[in-house]
Order: C-alpha cells, then sequence, then structure tokens
C-alpha cells in the first residue's frame, strides 16, 4: 500500500511541477506586459528590438491579451487542482474527504507561491526585461486562448446589458491623457517633477479641453485704431502701441475692416521716401481673420501654424466682436507668461497684508493659481472677478468679504460693474 501511493505520488510530481511552472511563466508575463513601460518599449522597437515590437503589439489590445492570459493560467490551475485532487483521492477509502481537503490545502499553497507571488515580485522587479523575454510565449498564448476570451468578453458584457451597463470592445479603462496628467502629478508631489514642469505639462494637456474665449483678450482691452483717420494719426498711434499687429475699424469698433501690421507699415513709409502723408493704409492693411469662441486651443494652434498667422479676431455665434488671440496666448497657457522689452507690464498679483495678494479682477485665474501654486477652480469662470460673481451670485460692493475654496476674497475696487481690483487670502490650512 505504501509502495503504491509512492509511485502515485512521483508520477503526479513532474506533472505537476511542469503545469505549476507554466502557470507560473502566464502570471510573470502578466505582470511584466502589464507593467513594462511603454516609453521604453517604443524606443526599442524603433532601434530595431523585435521582442520590444511584440510587446507593443501586445499591449496595444491589452484587454484581449489580459483575458487570454487569465483564462489560460485559469485553465492550468484548474487541470493541476483537478489531476492532484483525483490521485489523492484514490490513496484514501472511498467516501473520504481527506484527499479533497490535503489537495485543496497543497494546491492552494503551490500556486498561491509559485505560481502567482513568485513570478510576479520577480516580474515587477524586471518588467522590461520579462516582457521583453517571455513575448513569444505571450504572443501564441494570446493567439490561441485570444478567441476564447473574445467570447468570454462578448458574454459579460450581453450579461451586463439588462442592468444598463454598455461597454464598447474598444472602451479603454483609464483615458491616455488622464493617465498622463496622473503621472506627472504624482511625480511632483514625489518631488521628482518641479513646479514650472508640472504647469508646462498640464498646460499641454489642457489644450484639446479649453476654448479660444478663455485665453482671448477681450474686446474692451483690444488697442484698435480707426482706419478713417489720416496716415500721420495712424502711424502715431501704432508707434505709441506696444503691439505689432493693430485691428484697424470703420465708424465703430465692432466693425473691423483689416490688420495693420507694423513691418508693412514701416515697408511702405520707407517705399514713400519718409512721406507720411503719402501712405495709403488701405493697400497695406490685411485681410481680418475671424474664429468662432468655441475653438479649442489645440485645433487654433494647428490652425495657426497651417496658416503661418499668429493673429485671430474672435466672433460669437452672432458675428458680433468678442475678443483677440494669438500665437502667443497660446504658447503662455504652456510656459507661462511671455514678455519683451516692449511689453508694459502691469502686474496684476502683487503682494498684500498677512500673506495675502491684491489682484486685478482680469487676472485669469489659472495665471493666479500659477503665480501662487493655489489651487482656485476654473471650469465656472475665467478670471478672478468673474469666479467672485459666480459664487456670490451677484455683483458685489466694496467692502464685502466673501469666503469659499478655502480663501477670503475682499472687493477693493469697483468701476460700475466691473470688479476690478479684489485682495484674495493665502488658504486655509487643511487638518490632517
Amino acid at each position: 500500500m505504501t509502495g503504491s501511493v509512492v509511485a502515485k505520488l512521483l508520477a503526479l510530481a513532474p506533472t505537476l511541477v511542469f503545469l505549476l511552472s507554466l502557470s507560473g511563466l502566464i502570471s510573470a508575463a502578466e505582470t511584466a506586459m502589464t507593467a513594462a513601460s511603454r516609453g521604453r518599449m517604443h524606443q526599442l522597437e524603433r532601434d530595431g528590438d523585435r521582442a520590444a515590437r511584440r510587446v507593443n503589439r501586445l499591449i496595444a489590445d491589452q484587454e484581449n491579451m489580459i483575458g487570454a492570459i487569465l483564462l489560460s493560467n485559469n485553465v492550468i490551475n484548474i487541470f493541476a487542482s483537478a489531476l492532484t485532487t483525483s490521485v489523492l483521492t484514490s490513496i484514501f477509502p472511498q467516501g473520504s474527504v481527506m484527499g479533497p481537503l490535503i489537495a485543496t490545502g497543497v494546491m492552494t499553497v503551490l500556486v498561491v507561491v509559485f505560481s502567482e507571488i513568485l513570478p510576479k515580485t520577480l516580474a515587477i522587479a524586471r518588467a522590461d526585461d520579462v516582457a521583453r523575454a517571455l513575448s513569444i510565449p505571450t504572443y501564441w498564448v494570446v493567439k490561441i486562448f485570444g478567441p476564447l476570451a473574445r467570447g468570454a468578453q462578448w458574454i459579460v458584457r450581453l450579461t451586463l446589458r439588462p442592468f444598463g451597463i454598455k461597454l464598447d470592445m474598444a472602451t479603454d479603462v483609464l483615458a491616455a491623457h488622464e493617465e498622463i496628467r496622473g503621472a506627472v502629478e504624482y511625480h511632483h508631489s514625489e518631488g521628482l517633477v518641479e513646479t514650472r514642469d508640472r504647469y508646462m505639462l498640464g498646460g499641454v494637456l489642457d489644450l484639446a479641453e479649453m476654448d479660444v474665449s478663455e485665453v482671448m483678450v477681450h474686446r474692451k482691452a483690444i488697442s484698435m485704431i480707426d482706419a478713417d483717420l489720416p496716415p500721420r494719426e495712424i502711424l502715431s498711434a501704432a508707434l505709441e502701441s506696444a503691439h505689432t499687429r493693430l485691428p484697424l475699424y470703420r465708424d465703430e469698433p465692432e466693425n473691423i475692416v483689416g490688420v495693420l501690421h507694423a513691418k508693412d507699415l514701416l515697408r511702405a513709409l520707407a517705399d514713400a521716401d519718409g512721406r507720411i502723408d503719402a501712405l495709403d493704409v488701405r493697400a497695406i492693411m490685411r485681410t481680418p481673420w475671424f474664429i468662432p469662441e468655441t475653438t479649442s486651443l489645440k485645433d487654433q494652434l494647428a490652425a495657426f501654424l497651417k496658416r503661418q498667422s499668429h493673429f485671430a479676431l474672435v466672433v460669437d455665434e452672432y458675428g458680433a466682436l468678442e475678443g483677440l488671440i494669438t500665437l502667443e496666448d497660446i504658447l503662455e497657457e504652456i510656459v507661462g507668461e511671455i514678455e519683451d522689452e516692449h511689453d508694459v507690464v502691469v502686474p496684476g498679483v502683487r503682494p498684500g497684508p498677512d500673506g495675502s495678494v491684491i489682484v486685478d479682477g482680469s487676472v485669469t485665474i489659472r495665471d493666479l493659481n500659477r503665480a501662487m501654486n493655489w489651487e482656485l477652480p476654473d471650469e465656472e469662470a475665467v478670471t478672478v472677478a468673474g469666479l467672485l460673481i459666480h459664487e456670490a451670485r451677484r455683483i458685489p460692493d466694496v467692502g464685502q468679504v466673501f469666503a469659499f475654496h478655502g480663501h477670503e476674497f475682499r472687493v477693493v475696487e469697483r468701476k460700475g460693474n466691473q470688479l476690478t481690483v479684489l485682495q484674495v487670502s493665502a488658504p486655509e490650512p487643511v487638518a490632517e
């Protein structure tokens, strides 16, 4: 009896070792494929690494890959458990539960330790190398079990549909932009990404989510010139302005008829041998470019590059002038304020008493957040004054104080219906 038991266990051991090893390799492949650096894999593929190319192809359809790996791993583990249970059951008397109990305990320990924890720990430590090394076995696992995994996914979606949960076959669990944003925020909190770099990377990601109306120069702040003025007065107004491109209007500021470029004006002045009164402004002004206020910054940046133009006028759905936007305005959303020797610097954020700041009402919330490293919301308003009006649900009077989002806002100056100067306190400390 004893010899027979030993013979059965010895016969089971090689098969069990093979199945557990196979299961461990598949578990390691699953962990390595999901933890591998996509950036490094793409770089290796560009350098001609075939293993990295296989890894990228597998990761491209991650849902199908993981489904196939899990399916194959479960098949192997269930088969190993069933085989072990069958052998141990035959050792004990018929009807005894000792065989299944021992098989359950032994297989639980072996599968968890040698087929899950051990291989996954090694895979996490060397994710890129393990992923490349196991790319060929993983490819065949996906090739064989992929159709079965897709069938299982179809059954899952069909089961969830009566509960109002509809999943597309191409549904991504985490959008790429949010994944990048989360990585940037995490590394910034760990001190690996500087604050300036964090804002720059965040600004690039925000371009597709922001409209030109959020960063444009409002029509009340646009420097314009009356096209019907004498050439000498137009030249004088252009020289007094800090801008190289100036809209020209006729009859009323809403009626923009052209855009005057300083370089064109100087070239025309040179051609006229300095005779200012002989200038023909209509001949040198450029055709204005109008864009809708709902255009995203990403699309407008591409349009600027395509048209090789850096200046556009923003209009609303009725065609009324709302403001203007330049290439510099978009770039400043990424790199911060750009100033040159001709800029008229008007400090919009000034230190105030008790750690507070004095802010011009026209300062954008994004600029204030960047300057002070605050986190005021900018979903409902663009400027600091707009945020206060939105939260107060009315136009406050001078001296009124409001508290929201961890700050206190006090109205310092008001002109008509415009809040021109505000005092904003530092954020309240968050209790741990």
